[in-house]
């Protein structure tokens, strides 16, 4: 079973090394401990039994609670599911580099290789256009495509 917990936001990440330490330490039957970014305040903990969720985070701070009713796999699986960094981009679309030696320059996307996970960007204040190969993970969208139209 999966069991949701409820958290200060902002603490998840923290709450969760420190209940696996405790974990660890009590011996307790906990599978997984699972922070998901888009779900802030809260912790999933996969466990057996609800009675060794609330003995792991009984006395913890920024605990605010356990959430009654159990999570089905099905119903946060998607979370957990690789998505390709491509997915969001379209050609056309600015974006601002944000690491290599091009970071800061804003570019726009000319060609996308979803395989690789990779794009081909133009310098937007370049004189000359040149082609650019940089991973999707190096470049941040700031405009799309449609809204530049």
């Amino acid at each position: 079973m999966i069991y949701t917990v409820r958290t200060t936001v902002g603490q998840e990440r923290i709450l969760a090394d420190l209940l696996r330490v405790k974990q660890k330490k009590d011996n307790l039957q906990i599978y997984s401990i699972s922070v998901i970014d888009e779900m802030r305040g809260y912790i999933f903990v996969e466990s057996p039994n609800e009675i060794e969720v609330r003995k792991l985070v009984y006395g913890m701070p920024h605990i605010k609670g356990l959430v009654k009713k159990p999570v089905e796999l099905e119903e946060i699986k998607h979370f957990f599911e690789e998505k390709s960094l491509v997915s969001s981009i379209n050609k056309g679309d600015i974006v601002e580099v944000v690491s290599g030696p091009f970071k800061g320059e804003k570019a726009k996307i000319v060609r996308i290789d979803d395989a690789k996970d990779k794009i081909t960007v133009e310098l937007v204040e370049a004189a000359v256009p040149i082609p650019i190969t940089l991973d999707a993970a190096a470049v941040r969208v700031i405009r799309k495509a449609e809204e530049e139209e």
